[in-house]
């Protein structure tokens, strides 16, 4: 057994907060082993100033990831839902750790819930799949970009003239009192983004160690459940930049699967469901797709990747 292991994250709260939860779990199961956290600056946090739709895939895990094949980390840990289903050459994802809770919520500045805010209320976020889906609930609402960590978001709903903003169940849980949550949008109401909640630890293939220390981090049914999701993205060609979203849940032997395919400006919103067994999440991922396709979701996926 190695005597220690580098770790590469992003810098901010919520990144840090997810690799030291990693630490403590791989220092639980071994002590002797030294943990060393390094910070990896990404494409997505030096641009602040503008929307990451049209920068591709990985703006928030190309230069960990960079790092993880140059041998300046051992491992890395992710938001899943950051990761693109396809990963460079050479590496794996390791452990996915028992999920948080996969919802979006939302965060109004009166208290008030979606059903009650305005006409015409000002709501912040930067991703595509979230406005599409608030816009099919509400098609009143102006959508504006915000950026920046969870801190910085619910600044901005104090200090400026947005009415509410939505953030994921999992960031508020895991920095802050969730005291704070106005709403919760139930996932066939909002269907979450692929992999929402929980955490990807990436690492060399064939490197050995890693995956021994890793083992005992993996959650097997959290991992069918995001196997099954993170199908319907890849044979969908999609990433957290289109308006997709996918949810598997395991529950009595069975697991089943929601998808989603939105139009970008939530004109249409074509939902589909199966369920399957959880041994065999792809090929529940795949009847999922099928059913969307059949229904449609080709042309909007056309629509949204023209706008981009």
């Amino acid at each position: 057994m190695t005597s220690s292991v580098t770790i590469g994250t992003r810098g901010s709260q919520l990144a840090l907060w997810q690799t030291k939860y990693v630490k403590h779990q791989l220092s639980n199961h071994f002590p002797t082993v030294e943990i060393i956290i390094k910070i990896i600056k990404t494409t997505g946090d030096t641009i602040q100033n503008r929307s990451l739709v049209g920068l591709g895939k990985g703006v928030f895990t190309k230069e960990i990831e960079t790092a993880l094949l140059n041998g300046e980390i051992d491992l890395a840990v992710h938001s899943l839902k950051d990761l693109p289903t396809e990963l460079p050459d050479g590496l794996q994802i390791a452990a996915i750790p028992s999920r948080e809770d996969p919802r979006d919520v939302l965060i109004t500045s009166t208290d008030v819930t979606l059903e009650e805010l305005h006409n015409g209320a000002k709501i912040g976020t930067t991703s595509p799949r979230r406005k599409a889906q608030l816009l099919c609930l509400r098609s009143d609402l102006h959508v504006v970009d915000v950026r920046g960590n969870v801190d910085t978001r619910l600044r901005k709903l104090q200090e400026t003239d947005l009415d509410g903003i939505i953030l994921a169940a999992a960031g508020i849980k895991r920095l802050l009192n969730d005291d704070i949550i106005t709403q919760y949008f139930d996932v066939e109401q909002m269907v979450p983004a692929v992999g929402q909640g929980a955490l990807a630890i990436e690492a060399r293939e064939n490197d050995n160690v890693i995956e021994k220390l890793c083992a005992p981090l993996n959650n097997a049914t959290t991992t069918a459940e995001i196997t099954a999701e993170r199908t319907v993205l890849e044979c969908l060609g999609g990433g957290c930049q289109l308006p997709i979203g996918a949810y598997a849940k395991h529950k009595n032997d069975e697991l089943s699967l929601i998808a989603a395919v939105c139009h970008p400006e939530g004109k249409l919103r074509i939902v589909e469901r199966a369920s399957g067994n959880i041994e065999s999440p792809q090929q529940l991922g795949k009847i999922v797709v099928e059913k969307l396709l059949d229904s449609g979701a080709s042309d909007l996926l056309k629509a949204t990747n023209n706008q981009l």
